[in-house]
């Protein structure tokens, strides 16, 4: 097997494993969601559902961003794909950082309030 193969057949692969990841995900916050909202123990349902599904899509976007750098740069370098996988990953970036600010309040460079020492 040709090397170009093996990181094509490895971007498929890693291209699966984020498609896998959001659907699994929404998946298994569907039925988390379902399943306190029939027991009603949860108060904040709909919150948490969303933080589990956001992280669930950010997980995949991560693995499809992976994916994408590894089929551009192993398998066909030129200046248009690297031009192509530049969007991409601006686009995906731009949909992460949108998709954390959404389930966090806070973009992701910024620290929490935690972080900062109290005051006596």
């Amino acid at each position: 097997m040709e090397i170009d193969s093996i990181m094509e057949d490895l971007g498929k692969a890693v291209d699966v494993a984020g498609v896998l990841a959001i659907v699994i995900g929404a998946v298994v916050a569907t039925l988390l969601a379902a399943m306190a909202l029939l027991r009603h123990r949860e108060r904040r349902i709909y919150v948490t559902y969303r933080e589990r599904l956001g992280r669930s899509i950010l997980l995949g976007l991560e693995l499809l961003v992976a994916a994408d750098i590894i089929r551009t740069v192993a398998v066909t370098p030129t200046f248009e794909s690297m031009g192509v996988l530049a969007l991409i990953v601006l686009i995906r970036t731009f949909l992460s950082f949108t998709l954390e600010l959404e389930m966090t309040g806070r973009w992701p460079w910024q620290k929490l309030d935690t972080d900062v020492p109290s005051e006596p």
